[in-house]
């Protein structure tokens, strides 16, 4: 419907109001929304109006939390809503909308339908405790943990590609002063964004920049080089690269074609691979190819690729990121076809794994049905917090005040 607003005469817009009947809308309660022009004074003004007329702001997140209770969607779905609104990138938007439409939600559904099954045979058995009978299959019981289990597993492995899809992949650029690590930065984002020079040190700190190829956000992070110094400050940014190589999914290791020592190279890559995660990629990257003096031959590194570039120039560069994109798409073969991508549904997984660990091992125990009953009734806690099938205010509250106000 078309209308205008006015107040004491004074014509303030012409506005479009639309009804949304529940329980078809998204909140499922009736809703009317005001369509004006865009001027900032014209919203004040009617806000300012339907506040003095007994209308209030909505807090933050109100309309997705009203959708929650209303059971319109899920908590992990309702979760969904604002990932879907901070994604940044074309590969964090499709997994939050494959979050929101449910798919993460079914399979934890159907988990948990599976366990209370069992928990309400194991409850039956206890009030017939007396006749000493015996209503749950513990073969059956140890068989779905053992399935339950493995599901956990790969969705709990999945987060890694999730949570870097939705935060930017990490990839930290090492190697030893001058191999080239800023002027590589500075070549893949096309800004001089970090300072190059000859003398050794000059990066201290980490510098760190993020660029979308592919629909991915890779984010490259420039590192102090790694050497030995008495340079107090310069350590510290020394430290701080073995941090951030810890916390990076690909680890360039950059190297001077022209000023290397073979051995010293290898000694170092090795002690690097055993410091990390063995999902952590490392890939050599042998720099100033331009220069041309001479080949750089590693023998006693295994499964670990080297792209020759030179980074002042650019050439090699688009191969190297092809091979960081290829390494990216193989992992998310890999993955889960549901990615986790929120801290909070990692988190009760986590959990639920470990109390499956003390169902699994109180029926390997033999401890009674009533020890038992809390064990799985324990996992299903921890299950049903994800979707919301289990929740509490606190909960609710910590959830929705990261949304923004009007959604």
């Amino acid at each position: 419907m078309i209308g205008k607003i006015e107040y004491k005469k004074k014509i303030i817009d012409e506005v479009l109001i639309t009804g949304f009947k529940g329980p078809n809308s998204y909140t499922g309660e009736d809703i009317v929304e005001i369509s004006c022009h865009g001027s900032i004074y014209i919203q004040n003004v009617i806000i300012q109006l339907l506040i003095e007329y007994g209308c209030r702001l909505a807090k933050k997140g109100e309309f997705t939390l009203r959708a929650f209770l209303n059971e319109k969607l899920d908590l992990s779905q309702a979760e969904a809503v604002a990932e879907l609104i901070s994604a940044d990138n074309d590969k964090a938007h499709d997994l939050a909308m494959k979050q929101m439409r449910g798919g993460f939600s079914n399979e934890i559904k159907l988990l948990r339908k599976k366990f209370i099954k069992f928990a309400s045979l194991i409850e039956l058995e206890l009030d017939f405790s007396q006749e000493d009978v015996e209503f749950a299959d513990r073969k059956e019981l140890l068989k779905l943990i053992s399935e339950i289990k493995y599901k956990l597993n790969k969705l709990l492995k999945s987060f890694r590609f999730g949570n870097a899809i939705k935060n930017g992949i990490p990839i930290s650029i090492v190697g030893h002063p001058n191999a080239g690590k800023s002027t590589l930065l500075n070549t893949i984002l096309n800004e001089e964004r970090a300072i190059v020079s000859d003398i050794k040190g000059t990066t201290r700190d980490t510098i760190e920049e993020s660029i979308i190829i592919n629909g991915y956000k890779l984010r490259f992070i420039d590192t102090a080089g790694l050497r030995s110094t008495k340079n107090k400050i310069e350590k510290i940014g020394i430290s701080n690269t073995y941090k951030k190589m810890l916390e990076s999914a690909f680890i360039l290791y950059m190297v001077d074609k022209n000023d290397f020592n073979t051995t010293k190279i290898e000694t170092e890559i090795q002690q690097i691979q055993q410091k990390l995660e063995t999902n952590t990629s490392i890939i050599i990257v042998a720099n100033k190819s331009d220069l041309k003096k001479q080949n750089l031959e590693l023998n006693n590194i295994q499964n670990t690729p080297m792209v020759n570039i030179s980074a002042i120039n650019g050439k090699g560069v688009d191969e190297l990121l092809d091979l960081i994109l290829k390494q990216v798409e193989d992992w998310k073969k890999l993955s889960n076809e549901i990615t986790i991508i929120n801290q909070r549904h990692f988190e009760s997984l986590i959990n639920t794994l470990q109390s499956i660990d003390d169902v699994e091992n109180a029926m390997k125990s033999n401890i009674s049905g009533e020890f038992l009953a809390l064990d799985i009734k324990r996992c299903l806690e921890f299950l049903g917090e994800i979707t919301g099938e289990i929740t509490n205010e606190n909960l609710l509250d910590s959830i929705f005040n990261d949304f923004c106000i009007g959604k």
